[in-house]
């Protein structure tokens, strides 16, 4: 059983993370979201069926989130302020290029914390953690269609926010 919990989940913590950072707002709430979506793993896992194991962490760390932030609600003005993602490392030796790569990123991700969250979940889904449509259909509980028009509709979101 142990081995198997750990072949199921273990190697999907880092997509859990990335997942609850994004909709919850800072890694410090993704954090205590990922351990409770890992409890309720751990005490569902009799349930689990099949050999998707990221997708089934994703679907409980998405839950996980969004029952967070309904009972934050109050405290926290939708997803409230947010902390710097942590950027990948640039390899590029001119510091010039690395500033503007910056740059570049931290508009990317100040567009995308203003998107809806059902929209942001759709782009580190697909874009971020790269599941497919149907990988998405199944961790989210939407029909295949609603999963690709609201990812059109994010991504058209975020470019027009990048464009302005």
């Amino acid at each position: 059983m142990r081995d198997r919990i750990e072949t199921a989940l273990l190697p999907h913590l880092d997509a859990a993370h990335n997942l609850a950072r994004w909709l919850t707002g800072n890694s410090e709430d993704a954090r205590d979201v990922v351990q409770d979506a890992c409890v309720r793993a751990l005490q569902f896992f009799d349930s689990f069926r099949g050999d998707d194991g990221r997708g089934w962490l994703l679907a409980i760390v998405r839950n996980s989130c969004y029952d967070f932030l309904r009972k934050h609600r109050r405290q926290k003005e939708m997803l409230g302020d947010t902390e710097e993602v942590d950027a990948a490392p640039d390899r590029q030796p001119n510091p010039e290029a690395q500033q503007m790569r910056s740059a570049e990123q931290r508009l990317v991700r100040e567009c995308m914390e203003r998107l809806p969250a059902e929209y942001r979940e759709m782009l580190v889904l697909r874009e971020l953690e790269e599941m497919s449509y149907k990988q998405i259909a199944r961790v989210t509980g939407l029909p295949m269609g609603t999963v690709m028009s609201r990812l059109a509709r994010a991504r058209k979101r975020l470019q027009e926010a990048l464009c302005q």
